[in-house]
């Protein structure tokens, strides 16, 4: 087709034929339905209508009489895939045709590159391909592989697990060894530094790090059931009431934890500076 006017009313008359034709009041049930009927229709209607440079004989005779002269087609199809890059951001969906398609979350704030035809959506990392899904001609749909989201999920939950056990260590150092042995014995991690935790809130550092200590010292199991209970003990030879749980918010917790401050010499910079504005 030539670059030229000519050309380009050629193209949209050839655009208007089939919406006006084909796509005009027509129902299909989905994708391959519609190719089907757009297939019956380019073998009937659409190729028996007259030429336009001959009225005198169809598109089809016209086709027929120049078949000879037009080059046979490869044996290789034609790559038709979609390519475009995308990226993710710091929830593991990819949007793309305005659905979003899970990733694993480890490759989250990544840029990925989504390769889909008529079926698939393929998300790639690199030549890597990272997640496969069937294709959804939704809108604003969630299109999810429950692989993604278990993982998800676990690596939330180790997270957690892991900031508690760093924050039970800091607070009481014995609770490291505790939990080594605990392991050991294939004990629930989870549980054990969630209900230490607890104990922490009630009886403050220095007496968990006691009761911790005089727990391993026992032989006792590594277990928060001996610690609690070193814990009353220790509490009722010092005739101190029962703790009282208080549910504090998180921002409230938080509030005493150490700070580094800064330089503060920056500040002597700052008057230097209006001193000699002042002079000038």
């Amino acid at each position: 087709m030539q670059l030229t006017v000519y050309g380009k009313g050629r193209v949209e008359r050839a655009i208007r034929f089939a919406r006006e034709s084909f796509f005009a009041a027509r129902k299909y049930a989905d994708l391959d339905d519609l190719n089907a009927q757009a297939a019956q229709w380019c073998a009937g209607v659409a190729a028996d209508r007259p030429c336009r440079e001959d009225p005198a004989i169809t598109v089809r005779e016209a086709f027929e009489r120049e078949k000879p002269s037009l080059l046979a087609l490869p044996d290789n199809a034609y790559p038709c895939e979609l390519q475009l890059p995308v990226t993710a951001g710091k929830t593991p969906y990819v949007r793309f045709d305005l659905n979003d398609y899970s990733i694993p979350h480890t490759h989250v704030r990544r840029t990925l590159t989504v390769r889909a035809d008529q079926h698939q959506v393929r998300i790639l990392d690199g030549a890597a391909v990272v997640a496969e899904h069937a294709r959804s001609y939704d809108r604003g749909a969630q299109i999810e592989i429950a692989t993604h989201i278990d993982a998800l999920v676990e690596h939330k939950r180790e997270a957690r697990h892991h900031r508690g056990l760093d924050h039970l260590a800091h607070a009481a150092p014995a609770a490291r060894t505790l939990m080594l042995r605990a392991a050991e014995r294939g004990s629930n991690l989870g549980n054990i530094t969630a209900q230490l935790l607890r104990l922490l809130d009630r009886y403050g550092a220095a007496e968990l790090q006691a009761a911790i200590e005089e727990t391993l010292a026992s032989g006792a199991a590594p277990h928060q059931n001996p610690v609690r209970l070193a814990l009353e003990r220790r509490r009722a030879a010092r005739g101190a009431p029962p703790p009282i749980a208080i549910k504090l918010p998180e921002h409230v917790r938080d509030k005493d934890k150490r700070v580094t401050p800064h330089r503060l010499d920056i500040y002597d910079q700052l008057t230097a500076e209006a001193d000699d504005d002042k002079q000038d």
